[in-house]
């Protein structure tokens, strides 16, 4: 029976609608399984979308849609956050962001100690001569210009960014190894506040790699004051995530503490067999600190390995000046003897991936620069040793030199357990730290890690439906509002009316990544409708062509 003059939805917003009358929005999803991604258990019901946004959500029988999709049997949510995307580049290629897409992202974050701005000339021009297979002109200088010239050309996902402290230090330190002078910090801490003021989410590091790695802890305080000021988050590669992991938590939680700033641990990890017993004191450490009133959280990806390149196998100091400085040094015999040591000896003065990973077996090259090397793509370290002869060592420093890149390489560094552990943790939310690709065209040039293509995916087939190590509308929590609350994002990552239309309609039953590391250019399962801002993106598994993506701001956008 109708009702006469309002029905008020199962999450309590009204719909108006007059007895005898038909109201028409633009899309309407019926029956399936709605989790608002507060989470609640999923309820079945219907959700209506008019333009950009979010109408209402319920049961009733007096509307209809100018586009109607039955979800019987399909879970209806909000769109996932992709915490840690690496899709700065192939977004430029491709907008279409199809890896991503077809797991649920419509919000790409940015900004691992490296964001696309802001970038000086010089930077520019470096940037441009040290393109891999994607090749672009740099047509922008801010933080704010990048984000709106990916849009302007047109994209499928939303896009937003942390400024990078990296970016900001070689803006005007280069890649020296030193303190700034008070001068110097203070034009730092202009450029974030720029950013800031341009719609950055806060302040992004990477601190096991060269030049981030010279930034002592004082100078991160000071840059995260200003992000703070517009209530901006830190969130951090931190210093180790190895030998000393949990000397690196107690510097996060110091700069929290000091900066009066929110905080987040990028890529949650213990790395290495001998360090995989710590996860339990960080997670003790994290927790003290937020039941101390500070907002301590992390992010994750759903794999046993990394991905990032040669250079995390050797020292920091090798690297400074910058790659055609490393370069050259590694052509010098005596320095090359200094670098197999370091590379060899456990310490706990820098970040060895090489002896994290335990073997050159588990050190798998993904990704060159050169074509002429590009047929050691998928090949272990230890492989491409005894085709030429030499040490792993020695074929390590050789291939960067070669290729005069840092060399895309995987490392199989954390436990199956503490994988399963951290998905547990209620603050823990989840990033693919990786390109948004597409089996086509330039990207079959490289092998990316698989979470490329599968990260969300297997969150939500292999650990919720399969091995049910958390609920499904926890999962879904963990992809939508827990990392809009922790972004400051308004008005998205819920099904709320009101609310931006970002939503994913997927078959819980089928949902599943099929990328692996021999064969990572597969797309996953199961997600079967997407909606960008109202617009369709994925209709019935299949890219629609669309490109409605819009650009993110923080809390300190200042409307220009």
């Amino acid at each position: 029976m109708k009702k006469l003059f309002a029905y008020i939805t199962m999450f309590g917003f009204p719909l108006v609608a007059g007895y005898g009358q038909e109201t028409v929005y633009d899309v309407i999803l019926r029956n399936g399984t709605i989790f608002d991604g507060s989470g609640k258990p999923g309820i079945v019901g219907d959700v209506a979308l008019n333009g950009d946004k979010i109408v209402a959500t319920g049961k009733w029988d007096n509307i209809r849609g100018k586009t109607e999709i039955d979800a019987t049997g399909l879970a209806i949510a909000p769109g996932f956050i992709n915490m840690l995307s690496w899709a700065t580049e192939s977004l430029i290629h491709d907008g279409r962001s199809q890896s991503d897409i077809r797991q649920g992202v419509t919000l790409e974050v940015f900004g691992e100690g490296w964001s696309m701005g802001p970038l000086s000339e010089a930077m520019k021009k470096e940037s441009e001569e040290q393109q891999g297979d994607i090749k672009y002109k740099i047509e922008w200088t801010t933080l704010g210009e990048y984000l709106e010239y990916l849009v302007k050309r047109g994209i499928s996902t939303n896009v937003a960014s942390f400024v990078g402290t990296t970016t900001v230090r070689i803006h005007v330190l280069g890649y020296e190894d030193r303190v700034p002078t008070a001068q110097e910090l203070t034009r730092m801490e202009e450029l974030v506040r720029q950013a800031m003021e341009e719609g950055a989410l806060g302040v992004g590091s990477s601190l096991i790699y060269a030049p981030a790695f010279y930034a002592k802890t004082p100078e991160l305080i000071e840059l995260c004051k200003v992000a703070s000021e517009s209530g901006g988050l830190y969130i951090s590669h931190m210093r180790s995530e190895g030998n000393r992991l949990l000397e690196a938590v107690d510097e996060l939680i110091a700069i929290s503490r000091e900066a009066k700033i929110n905080a987040e641990i990028y890529h949650l990890k213990a790395a290495g067999q001998s360090n995989w017993k710590k996860i339990d004191d960080v997670i003790r450490k994290v927790e003290k600190a937020r039941s101390e009133g500070l907002k301590i959280t992390a992010d994750m990806y759903t794999y046993t390995a990394g991905a990032t390149g040669l250079d995390a196998s050797m020292p920091p100091w090798v690297q400074e000046g910058g790659i055609k400085e490393r370069r050259k040094r590694l052509q010098d015999s005596q320095i090359r003897k200094r670098v197999h040591k370091e590379m060899t000896m456990p310490t706990d003065a820098w970040e060895n991936l090489y002896l994290g990973a335990g073997s050159p077996k588990n050190v798998l090259l993904a990704g060159f620069k050169s074509d002429s090397l590009k047929y050691l793509t998928g090949k272990t370290l230890a492989e491409v040793a005894v085709m030429r002869g030499k040490s792993p060592e020695e074929t390590a420093m050789d291939l960067v030199i070669d290729d005069n890149s840092r060399v895309e390489t995987v490392y199989f560094l954390m436990s199956e357990e503490n994988v399963k552990k951290q998905i547990k943790l209620p603050w823990v939310s989840f990033g693919s730290d990786a390109e948004s690709s597409a089996p086509e065209g330039v990207f079959l040039k490289s092998n990316p890690h698989p979470r490329a293509f599968g990260n969300f995916a297997r969150l939500l087939g292999k650990y919720v439906r399969d091995e049910k190590i958390i609920p499904l509308e926890e999962a879904i929590r963990k992809l939508t509002t827990l990392p809009a609350a922790n972004l400051k994002i308004k008005n998205r990552g819920a099904l709320i009316p009101g609310y931006y239309a970002d939503v994913v309609v997927f078959d819980p039953n089928k949902i599943a990544d099929h990328a692996t590391f021999e064969k990572p250019h597969q797309y996953s399962i199961g997600m079967v409708h997407v909606f960008v801002n109202g617009v369709q993106v994925l209709k019935n598994g299949e890219h629609s062509g669309a490109k409605p993506g819009q650009v993110v701001r923080g809390p300190g956008w200042k409307q220009k």
